[in-house]
């Protein structure tokens, strides 16, 4: 069973289910996962998608820079361009 101590996992937790979980130490847990977390954000800043069978796609959205209104003070404005981390969930999870 898992016990969380919030309604959000936070990464201590995560460490510490993974550890007991895979009968490891929570230290060799915490290596692992810190390592895969920096390898898909390392991914991700290269503009590399990142998908895992049966858990999901992590991407990059980019959206090109545009022109918008500002309310405040009635000017036509450019609002730059930007990248957006997504994620898709795998179909077989059972979650949408």
């Amino acid at each position: 069973e898992i016990i969380k101590s919030e309604d959000n996992m936070n990464k201590h937790e995560l460490i510490r289910i993974a550890a007991k979980k895979s009968g490891v130490s929570q230290k060799t847990a915490g290596i692992v996962v810190s390592s895969i977390l920096e390898t898909i954000l390392e991914s991700l800043r290269n503009d590399e998608a990142v998908s895992m069978l049966n858990f999901g796609k992590f991407s990059i959205k980019k959206y090109d820079a545009r022109n918008g209104y500002n309310v405040a003070t009635k000017k036509i404005m450019t609002i730059p361009e930007k990248k957006v981390v997504r994620f898709k969930i795998a179909k077989g999870t059972g979650l949408k």
